[in-house]
This record gives structure tokens, C-alpha cells and sequence, in this order.
């Protein structure tokens, strides 16, 4: 059996902090690939004025709008802001939670309030668990076959 202080240490601050550092990472990617494309597209109209300039300026054009492609794809297939928002939210729901049963707060304030936290706490995880399970199925049911 596992006891009030090992569960808040060992389960909930743990996937907290997973959450945290998902969180920042999706959050860190999303705005960097962001950024790359708004600034590779923001380029494309002035070298197109300046074609003249170098025989390679429309290699660069092509090369940029590449590149555009590029972050634009794997920011959808990595579903970077979704995550970001995902796990943030997930990770402030269990921060909550975890809050609201330090304090001893409604509805953690009865005689069961330990149980009903980690039902709460284990339904959060297990929720997000299955989303997670979904989308990595429909992700490998649309993917193209070996052809």
C-alpha cells in the first residue's frame, strides 16, 4: 500500500512535472518552427524584388519556400501547439487538484478525501493516456502503406 506522502511525491509531482517539461517543449518547438516560417516568408517578397541582383537569389526563393513547407509539416504532424496546450492544461489540472487536497479543500474535505484525490488524480492521467493511445492509432491508420 502506498501512502499519502509517497503518492504526492512519486505519482502526482512526478507527472506534474512530465507535463511541465512536455509542456515547454511542444510550447519551445511550435513557436520556433512558428517563427521560421514567418520569417522565411517575410524574405521571399524582398529577394523576389532583387532577382537581378545574383544568378542564385531564385535558387534562395525556391530554398526558403522549402523550408516554409518543411516547418509548416512537421508543425502539423507533431501537432506541437495542440500538445503544448494538451499538457499544459493537464499539468495544471493536477497542480489544482493537488492544491485543492493540500488545503483540504472541497471535495477533498471529507473522511475519504485521500481515495477520492487519487481516483480524481488517476482518472486525469488515464484520461490523457487514452487520448494520447487514440491519436497514435489514427496516426498510424492514415499513414501511407509500403507501396
Amino acid at each position: 500500500m502506498i501512502d499519502e506522502t509517497r503518492y504526492l511525491k512519486e505519482r502526482v509531482e512526478d507527472q506534474e512535472q512530465w507535463y511541465d517539461r512536455k509542456s515547454r517543449d511542444n510550447q519551445r518547438w511550435y513557436k520556433y518552427l512558428a517563427v521560421l516560417q514567418i520569417v522565411a516568408a517575410a524574405i521571399i517578397p524582398f529577394l523576389s524584388g532583387n532577382t537581378q541582383a545574383a544568378a542564385y537569389v531564385p535558387w534562395v526563393i525556391g530554398g526558403l519556400g522549402v523550408i516554409i513547407a518543411i516547418a509548416s509539416a512537421a508543425s502539423s504532424l507533431y501537432k506541437f501547439q495542440e500538445n503544448w496546450i494538451q499538457y499544459r492544461t493537464t499539468c495544471e489540472t493536477l497542480r489544482h487538484q493537488k492544491y485543492l487536497y493540500l488545503t483540504k479543500t472541497a471535495p477533498y474535505d471529507g473522511a475519504d478525501a485521500f481515495h477520492l484525490f487519487v481516483r480524481n488524480i488517476e482518472a486525469l492521467i488515464s484520461t490523457e493516456n487514452s487520448s494520447w493511445s487514440q491519436y497514435v492509432m489514427e496516426q498510424e491508420h492514415d499513414a501511407p502503406g509500403p507501396g
